[in-house]
């Protein structure tokens, strides 16, 4: 047979093609697809007939498992378990991008895995790629469009040589972007372990890995926790400090709003800009990847909890760190309120960080 050639515009990915294209993989068919990286082959990772067709395909040794690509970053607990701090830094760092992550098997995975009870997951950076991924509904295994030990295609062109005729479709999308495999770095053992370097560089994961990350938490990301991220980084800044990252979301913001003006006007006396600042909503994945949590209030904390119950070691109310002037640990919302009400709150805040700041 000769194996179907679909060209697609990854601007702006025609639905049909991409539908086409999940279709095929939720048939148990192979598809190769672009992505930042090479071409991958795509293979509905549950179903064992699919698989055994794309080990015979591309000569692959029956021991070595295919690394799973998902869509979302969420997909990561589905799949892998004990997943470990550092993993979570590059997830929230890295992903999607060209890194490929070996963690341990979730119970589910651990039959399919065996006998390394480890799986590997990419979260692929490009938005054809993404499409078909999350259209097709199902885990895709996606090694490299090749033949085991040939060099990875960068272009469909380079894809038809190697497996014409041999898989069901090629969605055609240029030349990739990056033309290198990914990184595949093993997080299952402390410290990791780069078992490939890639597009992504050793020096930029251990970075990753050495920095701590301090995470504030109010309610819309625009007012209180826009304040103690940019009053801890002026103060980091001016300790010297570089290993340390700051960041802000909101258990209840909308994405893409700007901090409120009393916020700008306040932190603007202290020099903090932080008119670029665009709010955030809260997510798992950025609470698993921060060193210490610090909440305005403890229905926030509360929330954080909810989400992420492991992680209560590392959450605290901000106030905790300051003054203590009556009993309550929450520091009132401002938002709707005059400046005189902003400024008592920035005091509390700009208290406590003063506090932080020595302790980090």
């Amino acid at each position: 047979m000769q194996t179907e050639v679909v060209k697609i515009n990854l601007s702006h990915p025609d639905p049909e093609i991409v539908e086409k294209a999940a279709s095929y993989i939720r048939q148990g068919k192979l598809v190769a697809i672009p992505t930042e990286t090479v071409y991958g082959l795509a293979a509905d990772y549950g179903n064992e007939e699919a698989l055994k067709r794309l080990y015979e395909v591309k000569m692959r040794p029956a021991h070595k498992p295919f690394t799973v690509a998902i869509a979302n970053k969420e997909a990561l607990e589905h799949l892998a378990a004990d997943i470990p701090l550092t993993a979570y830094k590059f997830v929230d760092k890295f992903w999607p991008g060209p890194l490929t992550l070996v963690l341990k098997a979730s119970n589910d995975q651990v039959i399919r895995q065996a006998p390394l009870h480890t799986i590997g997951l990419r979260m692929p950076k490009n938005e054809v790629t993404q499409h078909i991924l999350e259209a097709a509904g199902v885990d895709v295994a996606l090694p490299s469009a090749n033949l085991s030990d040939m060099p990875a295609p960068q272009s469909a062109e380079e894809v038809l040589k190697y497996l014409n005729g041999k898989i069901d479709l090629i969605v055609d999308g240029g030349k990739s972007e990056l033309g290198i495999e990914s990184t595949i770095v093993d997080v299952t053992q402390t410290p990791f372990q780069v078992l490939r370097e890639g597009a992504l560089k050793k020096q930029e994961l251990e970075a990753a890995a050495q920095s701590k990350r301090v995470l504030f938490i109010c309610t819309g990301n625009s007012c209180r926790s826009v304040m103690a991220q940019g009053l801890l980084i002026k103060a980091l800044k001016d300790m010297n400090r570089i290993d340390i990252e700051v960041l802000s979301a909101g258990v209840a913001a909308f994405d893409g709003l700007a901090p409120t003006q009393e916020t700008l006007v306040l932190l603007s006396r202290e020099g903090i800009d932080m008119s670029a600042h665009r709010s955030q909503r809260l997510t798992r994945i950025m609470l698993k990847s921060s060193d210490l949590i610090l909440a305005m209030d403890d229905m926030q904390q509360a929330r954080i909890l909810e989400i992420a119950p492991s992680i209560r070691k590392r959450v605290y109310l901000l106030k905790e760190f300051a003054k203590i002037t009556h009993s309550s640990l929450n520091i009132p919302d401002p938002i709707g309120q005059g400046i005189d009400v902003y400024a008592r709150t920035f005091f509390t805040i700009k208290e406590a960080i003063a506090k932080i700041a020595t302790l980090l």
